[in-house]
């Protein structure tokens, strides 16, 4: 992980501000999937292949750079599992984090972030290895009420 960190803090570093600090680096997944698409997409793997296939989805796997200022995620779904392009900024301020809960067998930290001016939240899923990440991320970032 910490090679992943150092790799992610390259890609963040030439978007970071001088006076800018960065908090934390870690790994998430971030969004949901519909039982629906789910179903379908098993279905869908089935029938093509005479039942000899399964496919699963998942949400999309990001790596997370808080700093003093914003929240980063860059894509990590690259084939060589680096951190990609940058997917989604957000102002820090405007974010807040909901409680954390356990997810699928306690192996994962879930959490819904909350973004001013936005209905929707923003669900991430931290997986076993970025368990402690995840509540350090809730641990620096307001509660939402």
């Amino acid at each position: 992980m910490d090679r992943r960190r150092r790799q992610t803090f390259e890609a963040a570093a030439p978007m970071l501000a001088a006076d800018e600090r960065v908090d934390l680096i870690t790994c998430a997944n971030v969004g949901t999937v519909s039982v629906r698409r789910q179903v379908a997409t098993a279905a869908l793997a089935g029938v093509l292949s005479g039942g000899t296939m399964m496919a699963s989805v998942r949400p999309r796997q990001m790596y997370l750079v808080l700093t003093d200022r914003r929240l980063l995620f860059f894509d990590a779904s690259t084939a060589t599992g680096k951190p990609g392009r940058l997917l989604i900024e957000l102002a820090r301020p405007y974010v807040a984090a909901g409680p954390a809960r356990k997810g699928m067998l306690g192996l994962t930290l879930i959490t819904e972030l909350a973004l001013a001016g936005r209905d929707e939240g923003l669900r991430l899923a931290f997986p076993s290895p970025c368990r402690k990440d995840g509540r350090q991320l809730l641990g620096l970032l307001p509660a939402a009420s």
